[in-house]
């Protein structure tokens, strides 16, 4: 019954129907420096705010980021900073407003890895980076996949 007054509420703010959202989290040393790096990036928002746990949001309110300190609440894959960071994850990012997004990180003077240019996998501009805690992002062209 949740779900379907969910989905409704929905369908009445004009949204497309969603089943599920996926809100990723990752474990950073600093909150508040890597929300404010991602602010800076992305124009996002914080919708939560702590030296303990952040929620970045865009400016339609969807939760793109949550950012938690390495060891609160016992999370088993939050807990060690001493396990490599990032092993097995990408962030990837996709937006409509890659030239903007390219120039604010070249102004920032950000260790880029990636160049601006079209992926020989996705077909679209896209660039890469790593955030303050080592995380690698990849910043790309919006585009829809494959059906």
């Amino acid at each position: 019954m949740k779900a379907a007054a969910s989905a409704g509420c929905y369908k009445e703010k004009g949204i497309p129907n969603r089943i599920m959202n996926v809100d990723p989290i990752i474990a950073v040393s600093d909150v508040e420096a890597s929300s404010a790096w991602y602010q800076a990036i992305f124009d996002c928002k914080s919708i939560h705010g702590g030296p303990d746990f952040d929620v970045l949001a865009t400016s339609r309110g969807d939760v793109m980021l949550c950012l938690h300190k390495w060891g609160e609440d016992d999370h088993p894959t939050l807990y060690d900073p001493g396990i490599p960071v990032g092993n097995g994850l990408l962030l990837y990012f996709r937006t409509k407003n890659i030239e903007q997004l390219w120039a604010k990180v070249v102004s920032l003077d950000l260790v880029i890895l990636k160049e601006l240019a079209v992926s020989d996998n996705s077909h679209v501009k896209e660039f890469s980076l790593r955030d303050l805690d080592g995380y690698y992002l990849t910043i790309a062209e919006h585009h829809t996949f494959g059906s």
